[in-house]
């Protein structure tokens, strides 16, 4: 298992992988953690299957910053031919995404 945690003002985030295929998501994506969140899933990016999910169930706070760290996530996956899926989105990030009409990507994947 391999993974970081990333500590800020407004929370802790945490990215843990348990397989090659698997990776979870939990604490604060915001502008506080976004460029060590980013950098982590980028990592386990570089080091996962084809085809990967990962579980955002237990993101407790997340705004802009934190939805582009998702954003540049999937777009990383397609630019290395990589399937990548988020599930169980929280409300709120999905609302946001909603506002600048990119909540359908988020729930599709790539």
């Amino acid at each position: 298992m391999a993974g970081g945690t990333s500590n800020a003002k407004g929370g802790a985030f945490e990215f843990t992988v348990s397989s090659p295929e698997r990776c979870a998501v939990r604490g604060a994506l915001t502008f506080a953690t976004a460029r060590r969140a980013r950098t982590l899933g980028l990592n386990a990016q570089r080091a996962a299957a084809k085809s990967f999910v990962i579980d955002c169930g237990e993101i407790r706070q997340a705004d802009s910053a934190g939805l582009a760290v998702l954003l540049d996530w999937l777009a990383e996956a397609r630019r290395a031919g990589k399937a990548l899926h988020f599930e169980r989105l929280p409300d709120d990030l999905l609302r946001l995404a909603r506002i600048s009409s990119v909540d359908g990507m988020l729930q599709q994947g790539v």
